[in-house]
């Protein structure tokens, strides 16, 4: 079997250490591992697979023989450095904002629209988490049932916002319990024991960014003709997404068989047994690779309409996870190369 030289740019962040953790025990025939990083992490040595490595630095010689790059630096780094990688032979599966919503650029899914890798150019885009997680719970629903509107409100975690975010609830939870000020450097206000519906910059129709991300690329990813519209809410939670999902369909259905659908479906795990308090939690999310749901019922305000409760680990497969799984789809078509 042929083997690979991947990379992980951004290799040292929270994202990239996922990314590290997922590759280590995946079945991706990885010959060599290059992890890349900002300059003044230089030298550091990471180990992986009972090796050392050394990060170096993220510039565009660096790409030189690498087969696969997994970007997770920020847009501005992969606006910079994914298109001269390309021009090395390298692929690129960016985690950034940057080419999401560019048209020649896949925005892929794997349990969702893995198809569409068929064409890409060299970069394939990973899309948003809270997206990412939306549309595994939705794609089976779509297929059968044919979906017309959703209605998602999100619960997002502060490691959505990185490490320092984290440090700040931290830091925020402990000055409460010892009577001190809290202070807010990451978010606009407090996060500790608050709930801001502040994602992202407002934009002049009044959404936030995030809330325009998850609309915009379930029209790129599932289907356009979908209505759909979000509220996108941080909360304070070290790690996990959830999402109230509100959907209709075209096709009527039986809450049993929407049920059965989803337990059956890659990528999804059903617990929905209510009556003894089994629904997806976050603190049960963390660390695994599943999009769990449940509470799953019938919405009797209108026809054809349920209500489900949908969370996952955002830094797995909301992020990490994600682009490893698009790596072996690349690996698995023979789809790496570039035009």
């Amino acid at each position: 079997m042929k083997k690979y030289t991947i990379a992980v740019v951004g290799a040292l962040g929270n994202v990239g250490t996922e990314i590290r953790d997922i590759l280590e025990k995946s079945e991706l025939p990885v010959g060599n591992l290059v992890l890349m990083d900002i300059a003044q992490n230089t030298g550091k040595k990471v180990r992986w697979r009972e090796t050392d490595y050394a990060v170096i630095e993220a510039k565009p010689e660096a790409f030189a023989g690498v087969d696969i790059a997994i970007m997770s630096a920020g847009a501005e780094a992969s606006l910079e450095l994914s298109p001269e990688a390309v021009k090395l032979g390298c692929v690129v599966i960016d985690n950034s904002t940057a080419f999401r919503m560019v048209p020649e650029h896949p925005l892929v899914i794997p349990e969702v629209n893995t198809d569409s890798l068929e064409n890409h150019r060299g970069i394939i885009a990973n899309p948003n988490c809270s997206t990412i997680q939306m549309l595994v719970a939705l794609k089976p629903i779509h297929d059968n049932y044919r979906i017309k509107r959703v209605i998602v409100s999100t619960y997002q975690a502060v490691s959505g916002s990185g490490q320092a975010a984290v440090d700040e609830l931290q830091k925020q939870t402990h000055a409460f319990a010892n009577g001190e000020e809290m202070l807010a450097e990451v978010y606009p206000h407090q996060i500790a024991f608050n709930i801001l519906p502040h994602i992202d910059l407002f934009l002049e129709n009044g959404y936030s960014k995030e809330e325009m991300k998850m609309i915009l690329e379930t029209a790129k990813i599932l289907d356009p003709q979908i209505k759909i519209t979000a509220t996108t809410v941080r909360v304070p939670v070290t790690n996990g997404h959830s999402e109230s999902l509100n959907v209709e369909t075209e096709k009527s259905f039986e809450i049993e068989e929407i049920k059965t659908l989803l337990a059956a479906s890659p990528g999804i795990e059903l617990e929905d047994d209510p009556e003894n308090n089994v629904y997806p939690l976050a603190l049960n999310a963390v660390g695994k690779d599943a999009v769990f749901v449940g509470r799953i019922r019938r919405d009797f305000s209108t026809d054809n309409a349920l209500n489900m409760w949908c969370v996952s680990d955002n830094l797995r497969k909301g992020a990490a996870l994600n682009t490893v799984q698009i790596a072996q789809e690349l690996v698995k078509r023979d789809l790496v190369r570039v035009p």
